[in-house]
């Protein structure tokens, strides 16, 4: 087959790319800038000559920024569309989410609708928003109040998927949790996200957190995701109309604590009961760090939920990896070997910079 993936140069996008290659297609990647792919590993994507094709366009543009000749032949020259495109950086303005998020989306169905061509949208499994419990896979928009722009870009996003999907378009969806490093390695490109969290706890310099111990984060292997985007490609017969968690299975606060308190270096986090939380009465320095970043995660964790992944299991030819404290751990020691954790730290608007730098 011939498959178009969008956001090919981002994390899960350039993964899925490989598997798409290596399992014998040919790819056309639609890039924003890059001119070249580069895998989770740190090394470039290769492929045999015209397998891999990359063209620039921009999803937040009708007809992805293409001139019409070009739109027409890749509506016509492709056997399946894998949608990655999108923000995932939080903080951003709600206008940006829109326009890359959603308005993204809509103009891939656009492309999508010309030939019919089979749909795969790759969302996140926080459109549950601050659900609490068991969140199953066909759950969607359950009146749920959204944690931030972010979650709620990706909803509206899901939405006008399913929307498509009941109108004829063949879809089908895949949900990601919190995207992390390598099952057997912890290693990871980008350092983006929850790690940003983590720097900044294990350095000290925020110490104190609202959360529950027993609040659950959702930590995911970047290979696990794109090996069930990859199975969702090739066996879209049976994945047609269906949504796969393609989660890890949560870590606990209280696993997250007890796994930093193993190393030396780290300092521990208190977790206050968010009731009793007051920023107020941070200190100056860390207040600052509180506000600009850790805020923004503060929802993720207050949520006591968990992922049903049933359906990917029984559609997924292997066991998911495991996700408990030993994945945290080597996490934690890809990311102290990288030099990303451990290292003295940045001003906050270094770091706020950084962030802004690498959702670019």
């Amino acid at each position: 087959m011939t498959v178009l993936v969008t956001g090919a140069s981002g994390l899960v996008g350039s993964e899925v790319v490989a598997r798409l290659l290596s399992a014998g297609h040919e790819v056309v990647a639609l890039v924003h800038r890059v001119e070249n792919l580069i895998g989770n590993n740190g090394r470039p994507l290769h492929a045999p000559e015209g397998r891999l094709r990359l063209i620039k366009g921009d999803v937040t543009r009708p007809d992805l920024g293409l001139d019409r000749p070009e739109w027409t032949n890749l509506a016509g020259g492709v056997d399946r569309i894998v949608h990655c495109a999108a923000i995932t950086d939080f903080g951003r303005t709600e206008q940006l989410y829109q326009q890359v998020n959603v308005a993204g989306t809509q103009h891939v169905i656009e492309l999508a609708r010309e030939r019919s061509t089979p749909l795969v949208h790759v969302g996140t499994a926080y459109v549950c928003g601050e659900r609490s419990g068991t969140i199953a896979a066909s759950e969607l928009d359950l009146g749920q109040r959204m944690g931030n722009h972010y979650e709620e870009s990706k909803l509206r996003a899901e939405t006008l998927v399913r929307k498509a999907g009941a109108d004829g378009l063949p879809v089908a969806v895949v949900r990601p949790s919190i995207v992390v490093g390598a099952a057997r390695t912890g290693v990871v490109r980008d350092f983006k996200n929850i790690y940003v969290v983590l720097k900044l706890t294990t350095q000290g310099r925020v110490r104190s957190v609202p959360g529950h111990f027993d609040a659950m984060l959702d930590l995911v292997p970047v290979d696990h995701v794109a090996d069930v985007v990859a199975q969702t490609v090739d066996r879209f017969t049976e994945a047609e109309g269906r949504t796969f968690h393609a989660v890890g299975g949560g870590l606990s606060l209280r696993d997250f604590s007890d796994v930093l308190a193993e190393f030396p270096s780290f300092h521990v986090p208190r977790f206050v009961v968010p009731s009793a939380f007051d920023p107020q009465r941070l200190p100056e320095g860390e207040r600052a760090y509180y506000d600009k970043v850790v805020q923004l995660y503060e929802s993720y964790f207050r949520r006591r939920i968990t992922f049903d992944r049933t359906e990917t299991e029984r559609f997924m030819p292997v066991k998911p990896p495991a996700t408990g404290q030993a994945f945290l751990r080597r996490l934690l020691e890809y990311a102290l070997r990288a030099g990303y954790l451990g290292a003295s730290l940045p001003g906050v608007d270094q770091v706020l910079a950084e962030l802004r730098n690498r959702g670019n």
